[in-house]
């Protein structure tokens, strides 16, 4: 069995994870985790992230119950940065999109909207 890779959470103490479908490879959302929001991460399955404008630890999907769970945790060569692989309940951004990465750079919007925010997060 391997050892656990040692992720460089650097000065901030935080490295960027996407979140990509496990099953269609979209990729839906860039978040940041701490190292409780990874341990929580694979404690539970279910995807934890840091919100740096809340400054607190969150589990994507706790208001809104469109959850992330979590297939898979991998890290890249430099292990400074994660992907999600998850199961992704509903849409991923707080927009109402699957996606976060739903428009091009142009404007023009690319993707679906999943659910109605103002609904979710009265």
């Amino acid at each position: 069995m391997d050892d656990d890779v040692a992720v460089d959470f650097g000065e901030d103490g935080l490295v960027p994870a996407v979140a990509q479908d496990v099953d269609t490879g979209e990729v839906l959302m860039l978040a940041y985790v701490s190292p409780d929001a990874l341990e929580r991460t694979r404690e539970t399955g279910r995807a934890h992230y840091y919100s740096r404008s809340r400054d607190e630890l969150w589990e994507k999907g706790a208001t809104s119950g469109h959850v992330q769970d979590v297939a898979e945790v991998r890290v890249d060569c430099d292990a400074d940065t994660l992907l999600y692989l998850v199961d992704q309940e509903g849409g991923a951004c707080h927009t109402g999109h699957r996606s976060c990465f739903y428009r091009t750079i142009d404007g023009e919007t690319v993707g679906e909207q999943v659910f109605d925010p103002d609904a979710v997060y009265e």
